[in-house]
């Protein structure tokens, strides 16, 4: 039958358990997307990748990330990926930048946006546990999103929504319900299945360093940063 949107703030599974963690202020509790609401694996570690056009804000994300869970961002902050090949067995040559927070350590696996890369994003893929889409709150999604979003609903995962950069004078609440409701329509498009579908969203200003699980707590933080 016909598909519709589902409710804004509905949240299910990982989804709630994350989205709750969101409502503190800080990105670094953003990474805790991957954890869903069952054990914790044995040796604590979460691999992800975060799906992003071009200048929608991964490496501000990642950036803030490592500040906020009070590592040293280097200028080269991706790290060597053989530990994490090893433990996966998987041969990437994207590189990965990791971080720790609450005593769990976070992989955020960089993911090729070009499809002449689709075997190395078949294969990142295939070595994480969640991801991220990360989207421009005005711009919505763009077509290099597209195609690592459409490999990972093939792989069964489910990406959590980060509405970014929400700290812009031209940021509506109109205007990101009309961005959800166009991810709403590529997922669909691309075979989500129901749980896919019903995605948890947060809204974001990675630059700012401020997550909330609505859109008037993210902004109002961001005036509070600003102020």
């Amino acid at each position: 039958g016909a598909r519709s949107m589902p409710g804004r703030h509905r949240r299910h599974g990982g989804g709630a358990h994350w989205a709750a963690a969101t409502a503190r202020r800080g990105f670094a509790a953003t990474a805790s997307a991957n954890d869903e609401d069952g054990p914790e694996t044995e040796n604590n570690v979460r691999n992800f990748a975060i799906i992003a056009h071009v200048d929608h804000g991964k490496t501000t994300l990642l950036d803030t990330l490592m500040r906020q869970a009070n590592q040293d961002v280097a200028t080269e902050r991706l790290m060597d990926n053989r530990d994490l090949e090893k433990e996966r067995g998987i041969t990437i040559s994207s590189k990965y930048t990791s971080f720790e927070h609450k005593g769990t350590t976070f992989n955020a696996v960089d993911t090729p946006g070009h499809a002449d890369f689709g075997g190395e994003v078949e294969r990142v893929l295939d070595m994480v546990d969640g991801c991220l889409l990360l989207v421009d709150c005005i711009e919505g999604p763009m077509a290099q999103t597209k195609f690592v979003l459409g490999k990972a609903l093939q792989k069964g995962l489910k990406p959590i929504v980060v509405l970014n950069k929400v700290d812009r004078d031209a940021v509506t609440e109109t205007g990101c319900a009309e961005v959800e409701s166009k991810l709403f329509d590529l997922f669909a498009a691309m075979g989500a299945c129901d749980e896919q579908l019903d995605f948890a969203t947060v809204y974001a200003s990675a630059r700012a360093g401020v997550c909330a699980v609505d859109l008037d707590s993210a902004r109002q933080m961001c005036e509070e940063d600003a102020g």
